[in-house]
């Protein structure tokens, strides 16, 4: 049965359904050493690949010059993220932030070595069908001859820069560092058409905000838009920050010749993070406008209520006079004074009617 299992699940892969496909599928598909919960481990030399390498031999490449190593890994267990710490030689307390998780962006400097924590965030249907965002966690260890990126809660692999950079051999030999780029470019593209989908709903929202709908609707879907856009600015202010210390100042060694690189995606996200400010301006005057057209229509409401209770008081009141028994009360004996004082109520009504209409009360 398990036999049965592992081979429908490289069957799935095999068909794409799993982000990082070729590269698990080769692994699953024969006999392998490979850790389940490893990915890829390929070594390049001078920009080109040279064969996916069993963990156990990552030291050895290590030696080589001109030599990396780029390992992937899916939600490791604390002994595989040990193992790899062992061969690679990582920093204590980048392993620990990576073991526990949790992390915001960041990118701290280890002498020679960098450890970044991107967030990833996709749009996914929860179990009641309804859109909305997951934050995955992506630590990088980048080191002058290795690459090692383990990802927690967020299928989306990086298959898709892996094949990049192998393109681009004659920038794949600035080793490690482009690759650091490559992915981090790779993580903030994808915030783009979240962001377009949250634009689109804002407009959304927007055209039915003078609509017949309910006002309460109206303002829980715009705080939920407001909430899943700070979500995403969560993910992206940090990252900025960390960003633009790699292309300016001093510049970490592993970056060197990538400035260029990395000052292009610190302009995607303060292109990002200046369109998330606009629509969180956009959003909060729609909740005010929203507001005040529910305070609106309740005047509007009084303004009814109050020109019916009027047109009700006035017959009442005459009807109270009128209708009190005493012996000096005018007209008590007039034969046409029920007749009177029914066109009195009448008249006096027709006129506050008339009044009221005028001024949209009714």
């Amino acid at each position: 049965m398990r036999g049965e299992d592992e081979r429908n699940r490289v069957l799935r892969v095999r068909q794409g359904c799993w982000p990082g496909a070729t590269a698990v599928a080769m692994m699953a598909a024969g006999p392998t050493t490979h850790n389940a919960m490893l990915v890829t481990c390929v070594a390049y030399q001078n920009g080109r690949k040279l064969a996916e390498i069993p963990v156990e031999d990552i030291s050895e490449y290590l030696q080589r010059s001109g030599c990396f190593v780029w390992v992937a890994m899916f939600e490791p267990s604390p002994d595989e993220l040990g193992q790899m710490a062992a061969e690679f030689g990582l920093h204590e307390l980048a392993v620990e932030d990576a073991r526990k998780g949790h992390q915001r962006p960041k990118i701290e400097e280890y002498g020679d070595s960098l450890f970044a924590v991107l967030n990833p965030v996709e749009m996914v249907k929860s179990p009641e069908g309804i859109d909305q965002l997951r934050v995955g966690e992506v630590a990088i260890f980048v080191g002058p001859n290795y690459l090692l990126t383990v990802r927690q809660h967020t299928q989306i692999g990086f298959a898709a820069v892996r094949a990049r950079t192998e393109r681009e051999p004659e920038l794949l030999k600035q080793g490690a560092g482009f690759v650091f780029y490559a992915l981090i470019d790779n993580v903030v593209d994808r915030y783009f058409p979240i962001l377009e989908e949250l634009e689109t709903r804002l407009e959304t929202l927007e055209e039915k905000m003078f609509g017949g709908t309910s006002s309460r609707r109206k303002i829980e879907d715009l705080y939920e838009l407001k909430r899943m856009l700070m979500v995403l600015k969560h993910a992206v202010t940090p990252l900025m920050e960390a960003v633009g210390k790699l292309y300016g100042g001093r510049v970490p060694q592993l970056c060197q010749g990538t400035q260029d690189y990395f000052r292009d995606v610190y302009d995607h996200l303060a292109r990002i993070n200046g369109t998330i400010e606009s629509i969180r301006e956009m959003l909060t005057t729609a909740i005010q406008v929203n507001l005040a057209l529910i305070g609106i229509s309740d005047n509007e409401v009084t303004k009814r209520l109050a020109a019916w209770g009027a047109l009700i008081t006035i017959p009442t009141l005459v009807a109270g006079i009128y209708g009190m028994n005493f012996k000096n009360m005018p007209e008590l004996e007039w034969a046409h004074g029920y007749p009177f004082a029914l066109g009195v109520m009448f008249v006096i009504d027709l006129l506050l009617f008339w009044r009221f209409r005028r001024a949209n009360w009714i």
